[in-house]
């Protein structure tokens, strides 16, 4: 099954990167979830007459939810799942545009992402990315909706159905303050699908909301260490369309969602939806506008809306600032701010969010990347034996920020994805970082090296992550003197297994790029000797193996290896398979008898026997196995350089259970990786690094038939490197 999924892996990856170049992914261009279309599923509505149902998030229990909300809960029992029109008389999508009281919290605990709607309607260009225009409830209608979602690299346009979840006549979840406004309620029901169900939406950080309705990167500001110009940073963050939330620090499980004397909610995900500085008894005074998500509830404090504090200030002011509503919004001083809240954080808006007529801010670059568990899952620095096994990334940093200045300004963020959906499986979130480390002088300006163990042993980090954390994304604003620099993204312990995005933004234009080895195989020269100069004592051994015919077949090469290895107690394996002597024949036989005569035997036997020192050599722990670990040292010295995705497919072809290289699955492997590079380079007649194949023979060649899904013409010929080649017929 492993074999076939790595087939066909590949083959996704080619086209996957074709649309990609074609624009696919961005927002003009989304990427349809799940394959759902809306406007042809629009249209079959119509043509039908019936309001349109979707089947992918069907109205049950499973998309409410699996254990709070799962089928035998309390907060699930009676629920109805209701059109708009079913609920009110006349629905509406949107009644004089989307505003901050159009969301209100219901039963489900996803107060940080209302919060993070909420700052979203401060923005109509970025609201509508989000909600797209032209849809309701009069003409057209058709009872399906859409939006739209940045995830991990990329947008995401979500088909659903507008029949929500109903407990006694009310809105289970997210509603307006009106009851007749839907699209914060249909916005929300597309995220959960987006998630799995509306559980997987409970508990979160507010930057989560922000990067998934922008595409931004997220910095958090710890209060009580506030910079002296946080004031500052808020101000022109809000002008330029960022995004704020910030919430109380909870001490225990007791704590959460506690009301303070002052009337704040700890642990409580909250909006920050502007500044002012008003003149108060002659004085400056720095104020910070907050909105709670559940619409009620408010500060009492100084600067609240009935506070005293408002009559010492110039009339006009006081009418453009001060709202008596109990609507959820409320001023306080920066001071307050500063005091009783614990964290602040602020979505940045990259390139691509920005409007056209606003000047880039960031230069950026993107990367996709995993953690397997045995090739790329190597845990934090405290792991010295195998972090050096996690995917590199490469940053070069040219331009200082200012004339004069020394150092380079930028952004790292690191995502993992998809764990909200693994809610389900009962896994959360990775505690995750980042350390960042000088490229040494002697790879400076090359990209196909990937640093050994021996370097981060020898070498200290010059920047990480704050600290690992488990948070969807870990995010750190750096300074660094110019010069390239290795960016290692890791779980905080190995065999952790994720996928990731890692994005570095940068004031000035910086060069990036995923470090990993060039494949090659720099194996040694063999000599295929005469008979003549082959020792007599192995030519006696021969003719005692081969029999009168004077060659080796299959099934002989199989008895003879298996019976040598029983001598090796020190040696784990399960024997030499028929598919694995197939392979060594394939290799050594030169004349295409499909046996081996006393010339390529002894070659053979040379190359076990180099394999078997070097099988002992990285067995560090004795154990007759060699760890997968221990498996990418000896194959680099054995002469093999390959990429992580090359590596991981090895590790899952000829690892146990248990993740251990018996000897025949490593000689075995060794084989199979020279007879493909050996086929290559005689395929690669002009020598310029690629082979080229029709779509038959690529099909032909790599016996994978079945599981190949790659493109026909016009991709006929298909050119491949070394690696797509490896990669397609390591499972054949």
């Amino acid at each position: 099954m492993a074999e076939s999924i790595c087939a066909t892996g590949m083959a996704a990856k080619l086209r996957s990167q074709w649309d990609r170049n074609e624009g696919l992914g961005q927002n003009h261009m989304a990427v349809k979830y799940l394959g759902q279309d809306y406007e042809g599923l629009k249209a079959q509505s119509l043509q039908s007459g019936r309001a349109f149902e979707d089947h992918l998030f069907p109205c049950c229990a499973s998309s409410l939810g699996f254990n709070e909300l799962g089928p035998r809960s309390a907060k699930t029992s009676g629920v109805r799942w209701m059109r708009p029109a079913e609920i009110c008389k006349r629905p509406e999508f949107i009644v004089d545009g989307a505003t901050r009281t159009d969301i209100c919290q219901g039963a489900l605990g996803d107060c940080w992402l209302l919060a993070a709607i909420a700052s979203l309607t401060l923005n109509d260009n970025l609201l509508h990315r989000v909600v797209p225009h032209g849809q309701g409830f009069q003409q057209g209608y058709a009872g399906i909706f859409h939006f739209q979602f940045w995830q991990f690299g990329e947008w995401v346009e979500v088909v659903i159905d507008d029949r929500l979840p109903v407990k006694d006549g009310k809105l289970l979840f997210v509603h307006s303050a009106e009851g007749t406004e839907f699209w914060s309620a249909l916005l929300e029901k597309a995220y959960a699908k987006l998630n799995g169900s509306y559980e997987a939406l409970s508990g979160g950080s507010t930057s989560e909301g922000f990067e998934d309705f922008t595409g931004g990167v997220t910095e958090m500001f710890e209060l009580n260490k506030a910079p002296p110009d946080l004031f500052s940073i808020i101000s022109r963050a809000i002008e330029r369309g960022s995004l704020l939330g910030c919430s109380i620090e909870t001490t225990s499980s007791s704590d959460r969602e506690a009301v303070t004397f002052k009337k704040l909610v700890k642990g409580h995900a909250y909006s920050v939806t502007g500044v002012e500085e008003v003149v108060y008894r002659g004085n400056t005074t720095k104020l910070v506008r907050i909105r709670n998500p559940w619409g009620e509830v408010e500060w009492t404090g100084a600067w609240s809306d009935d506070s005293r504090e408002w009559d010492n200030v110039d009339r006009s002011v006081r009418a453009r600032l001060q709202n008596r509503s109990e609507d959820g919004e409320f001023w306080m001083s920066y001071a307050d701010f500063l005091r009783e809240f614990s964290r602040l954080e602020l979505c940045n808006l990259t390139a691509d969010t920005l409007q056209s007529s606003q000047p880039k801010k960031w230069s950026s670059s993107l990367y996709q990347g995993e953690w397997r568990r045995g090739s790329t899952a190597g845990g934090c620095r405290n792991f010295p034996a195998t972090f050096w096994l996690n995917p590199q990334f490469k940053i070069v940093l040219q331009h200082p920020d200012a004339p004069g200045q020394s150092e380079c300004s930028f952004l790292v963020g690191l995502m993992q994805k998809d764990r909200r959906k693994k809610r389900r499986e009962g896994q959360d979130m990775e505690t995750i970082g980042f350390a960042l480390y000088e490229v040494p002088n002697e790879f400076v300006g090359r990209s196909g090296v990937h640093l050994k163990k021996d370097f981060f042993l020898t070498h200290a980090s010059s920047a990480r992550s704050e600290l690992f954390i488990n948070l969807r994304e870990v995010s750190s604003r750096l300074r660094l003197p110019p010069g390239e620099y290795v960016i290692v993204p890791s779980t905080f312990e190995p065999h952790k297994e994720g996928d990731f995005v890692l994005r570095v933004f940068s004031e000035k234009p910086a060069d990036s790029e995923e470090l990993d080895d060039d494949v090659a195989a720099e194996l040694p020269t063999e000599t295929q000797l005469d008979e003549s100069q082959i020792d007599p004592a192995f030519k006696n051994l021969f003719r005692q193996l081969a029999g009168p015919d004077m060659e080796i077949s299959l099934t002989e090469l199989q008895t003879i290896l298996n019976r040598i290895m029983s001598k090796h107690k020190d040696l784990k394996t399960d024997g030499f398979t028929k598919e694995s002597c197939r392979s060594m024949i394939s290799l050594m036989d030169t004349d295409g008898s499909g046996k081996l005569g006393l010339s390529e035997f002894h070659v053979l036997w040379e190359k076990i026997k180099r394999y078997l020192t070097i099988f002992r050599q990285f067995d560090l722990d004795k154990s007759g196995t060699m760890s997968s670990y221990e498996m990418r040292m000896a194959l680099d010295s054995a002469g093999f350089k390959l990429t992580n995705q090359l590596f991981q497919l090895i590790i899952l072809r000829y690892t146990e259970a248990d993740m251990s290289v018996d000897f025949d699955n490593f000689v075995t492997c060794l084989v199979r990786l020279e007879t493909m590079f050996k086929t290559f380079h005689t395929m690669d007649t002009d020598k310029d690094g690629f082979m080229s194949l029709n779509f038959n023979q690529v099909r032909t060649s790599t016996g994978a038939k079945r599981r190949l899904a790659l493109r026909p013409a016009p991709f006929n010929p298909l050119a491949l490197c070394a690696p797509q080649w490896i990669t397609l017929t390591m499972f054949a």
